[in-house]
């Protein structure tokens, strides 16, 4: 049995379609991957976890039947409604972790591309965000990122792709963080910002984890605490670049 989900909140609200009708099911319940495989269809089918066979890697199972392993917990139940919402992402990295793993095998330590796959997958986020924003972020200039350039964050959006990340969000804290890549233009639907995202990730570039950590609860209209400027006083949380000593809020 999952649990509860606040579905009001900023980070579902991409999930909301797939996800209420799905997560009334499971409360019933029904099985995640059979209130999954109810919804719509989609480029895999979801299975239960017992259906991998043993010694068998889960991104290739995946690649090579179409078939995602399903446990039922809300890990899982995020990870299918992203699956359901960007196919074309999800497809994406999975055919990229199954080329690598043909290639290399499956190894103690995972290499770069499989990775920062792996981070993107679990914990990733992808902001449009006006350039200001961005340099404030990419300095980790918390202050002007979050209270100076507050007014900015309107033209901006941010969307939560990773499904552990999802998972945690569940019951918020503070120092969480997400690993965001820049889309660079304005896209105005869910379909054209998987098609987007999918074709960004190429092998070379993605290696390099092209990614920015954001404490995804400073995001203003995330969380009502951050309406506090004292909010991001914490740096423990808004962390000086490293090499650069922070100053302790007056």
């Amino acid at each position: 049995m999952i649990g509860s989900v606040d579905w009001s909140v900023p980070w579902v609200q991409l999930l909301r379609d797939v996800g209420v009708p799905a997560h009334a099911d499971c409360k019933s319940g029904i099985l995640v991957a059979d209130a999954l495989n109810r919804l719509r269809d989609a480029p895999v089918q979801f299975v239960p976890q017992s259906d991998l066979p043993g010694g068998t890697a889960y991104e290739q199972f995946i690649f090579d039947t179409r078939l995602v392993p399903t446990r039922d917990n809300l890990h899982d139940f995020f990870n299918g409604l992203v699956w359901l919402q960007f196919p074309q992402t999800k497809r994406r990295l999975n055919q990229l972790q199954a080329q690598a793993i043909a290639a290399d095998g499956v190894q103690a330590v995972r290499g770069p591309l499989r990775d920062a796959l792996t981070v993107f997958d679990e914990n990733g986020a992808v902001l449009q965000a006006p350039p200001e924003l961005w340099t404030a972020l990419h300095a980790r200039d918390w202050q002007r990122l979050f209270v100076d350039l507050r007014p900015l964050w309107r033209q901006a959006r941010l969307v939560v792709l990773g499904h552990a990340l999802l998972e945690k969000l569940v019951s918020p804290r503070k120092p969480m963080v997400a690993h965001v890549y820049q889309a660079q233009e304005a896209i105005d639907s869910i379909a054209k910002l998987d098609a987007w995202v999918a074709n960004e990730m190429q092998p070379e570039r993605w290696a390099t984890k092209p990614f920015v950590p954001l404490p995804v609860l400073g995001v203003p209209g995330w969380w009502p605490a951050n309406e506090d400027p004292a909010f991001y006083a914490d740096t423990q949380v808004f962390r000086a670049p490293r090499g650069v000593q922070a100053v302790a809020a007056p």
